[in-house]
């Protein structure tokens, strides 16, 4: 039991000790490590508890054959909008995001779609656009914004086809 937590955690363990290390050898770069990684562990527990209450009710309110009218296989455009529309007027880190996206997959909304809505979260959140026209201009924000665009279905397009082309195998077979 504590050999499979350790294997488990191990990346955990691996980076604390290199922290502890850190504390030992450059005490001002450990001790200033440790209190960034507390940071970060106090924003992250801000965030987790209101999304993860969110997605209780998303998986309670929506059944399986709305999100799959909506975002499934057969949603085509209609699904891929919706999937960028959501994923733009997102709030919060874009780790909130995977939580939603494997509700999302187990609702059966498109791989195609799911990659739309994370490659939306994490590049054309609404407040961002604003900033940028404010502070860089609406020509730069226009010409990111294209881009991006352009990046996210593309991307996203040849991932859907990777996957189709190499499934995973499910979590019952694997070795």
């Amino acid at each position: 039991m504590i050999l499979t937590l350790c294997r488990r955690y191990r990346m955990f363990l691996i980076l604390f000790g290199v922290n502890v290390a850190l504390v030992f050898l450059y005490p001002s770069v450990g001790c200033t490590a440790f209190a960034l990684t507390g940071d970060n562990v106090l924003e992250m527990l801000s965030f987790l508890p209101p999304i993860f209450v969110l997605l209780g009710l998303l998986d309670v309110w929506v059944d399986r054959e709305t999100m799959m009218k909506y975002m499934g296989r057969g949603s085509g455009t209609r699904g891929m909008l919706l999937a960028f529309i959501l994923g733009s007027a997102a709030a919060g880190p874009l780790y909130a995001a995977f939580p939603m996206a494997g509700v999302m997959m187990k609702k059966g909304a498109s791989m195609l779609n799911v990659f739309i809505f994370i490659g939306a979260w994490s590049t054309t959140k609404i407040p961002l656009i604003m900033f940028e026209t404010a502070t860089l201009g609406f020509r730069f924000m226009a010409l990111r914004l294209v881009f991006n665009l352009v990046g996210i279905f593309l991307i996203a397009f040849i991932l859907e086809r990777e996957v189709r082309r190499h499934p995973a195998p499910l979590p019952e077979q694997r070795p």
